[in-house]
């Protein structure tokens, strides 16, 4: 490899095990570099950081997810035969499949029923005595999502099934227990998306013509074979699980209303504009995924370093959306940034750069801004509640960060 920082230590994991999101881009601006090298597990790693670095690491033809993260991690979140880990045809193909999901009345319809169930859950919160935001704000998520996904849920079903689908989301930064849960709990629900995926096959479960079950069930895959239902299982979990995950930003935007009061007046007039310019300041400044990994396909040239097929490369999605290169005071929480956001694909990258066609990039992100869109206006118009004393500091340190105790609210109303 060319010369380029390098992290002094021998292996730098606990390094950034301590520091967490803070890892990459403070060492990024130590050595005034978009990229420096360092191990990691006893690993050599390359990270990178910035649009630039974004634009490079989002080609499909240059970067494979394969291999790109630790087992541990990587199966709560894809596994393996999942559209993650293809690369090409194969690739484009099942992204495809996700993309027709997803298209903008699929994404009303989604955003309307999340709408309604979290309204029906703000009634429920009504009678609570001490709410929990970051954890009860799963529920009405996978409700609503299942639902659109052609697999409603009673009350008690979605209690359950946002416990796994939270489980697994909070167990990819960790070693040990908070991992161990993830785990057992992922395991519970490929279960019960495997023998779905069987009952829709063998008809004698109904999946609504489009709905995500339906067209998982039934996709056809370059072989012209279908899917193995193991696959389609994680698939299905694939469009669930981050769509239930959008909990979390709702959570950031609640303690964003709470810490930044002066934004809460721009979205009492129901300005459509001024809510989303709300959501989008929500996903570039507070922290969502630290960083992604991928593997080198094909060898390329980046600021003068040469990186070779099979180097692993860490891409710093915080960072990025932090980069004082393209905004201005970035650690700031000022949503009218966004009146004049020039919309580069590589600059906001909370849930990755490029273009969702062809490369990585979330195929899922359209829909968690309609969500958002629709649920911060409940939030800031219709909900009243008191935020108690507690720890509402974000430690960095936590992947996945959240704020320490959990967003608490008391007396709510509707």
């Amino acid at each position: 490899m060319s010369e380029i920082p390098r992290d002094p230590h021998p292996d730098a994991t606990l390094a950034l095990l301590r520091e967490g999101y803070g890892y990459i881009p403070s060492r990024c601006r130590a050595y005034g570099s978009d990229l420096f090298a360092t191990r990691l597990m006893l690993k050599r790693a390359v990270c990178m950081t910035g649009p630039g670095a974004a634009a490079q690491f989002y080609r499909a033809d240059q970067l494979t997810r394969r291999n790109a993260l630790p087992r541990v991690s990587f199966a709560l979140i894809q596994d393996n035969g999942s559209v993650m880990v293809l690369d090409g045809e194969a690739h484009r193909r099942r992204k495809a499949m996700f993309l027709s999901l997803m298209g903008p009345a699929a994404a009303r319809r989604l955003a309307e029923a999340t709408a309604r169930h979290w309204r029906r859950a703000a009634a429920r919160w009504a009678t609570m005595d001490r709410v929990v935001l970051f954890h009860e704000a799963h529920v009405p998520f996978c409700a609503a999502v299942c639902e659109w996904a052609g697999l409603p849920l009673t009350q008690a079903e979605a209690e359950q099934r946002a416990g796994e689908f939270e489980a697994m989301v909070e167990g990819t930064g960790s070693v040990g227990p908070r991992n161990w849960r993830g785990h057992a709990l992922r395991a519970r629900t490929e279960r019960w998306m495997r023998e779905t995926i069987r009952q829709v096959r063998a008809g004698t479960r109904e999946a609504p013509e489009g709905s995500a079950l339906q067209v998982i069930a039934r996709h056809v895959d370059a072989n012209g074979e279908p899917l193995d239902v193991t696959i389609a299982a994680v698939e299905l979990i694939n469009v669930l699980r981050p769509t239930v995950a959008n909990a979390r930003y709702l959570t950031f935007a609640a303690h964003a209303l709470h810490l930044y009061p002066e934004t809460r007046e721009a979205l009492q007039s129901g300005d459509a504009a001024a809510v989303e310019r709300f959501v989008q300041e929500v996903r570039r400044f507070y922290p969502f995924i630290p960083f992604i990994g991928g593997r080198v396909l094909a060898p390329f040239a980046f600021q003068g370093h040469d990186f070779a097929e099979g180097d692993w490369v860490l891409m710093d999605l915080y960072g990025t959306n932090r980069d004082p290169r393209t905004w201005e005071s970035p650690d700031d929480f000022r949503p009218e940034r966004f009146e004049r956001w020039n919309r580069d694909p590589n600059s906001l990258i909370p849930q990755g750069g490029g273009e969702p066609e062809a490369g990585h990039r979330c195929p899922g992100e359209w829909i968690t801004i309609e969500q958002m869109k629709a649920v911060v206006p409940i939030l800031a118009r219709e909900m009243r509640f008191t935020v108690p004393e507690q720890d509402l500091t974000i430690p960095l340190d936590r992947i996945p960060a959240m704020p320490r105790d959990g967003f608490v609210m008391t007396q709510v109303r509707v």
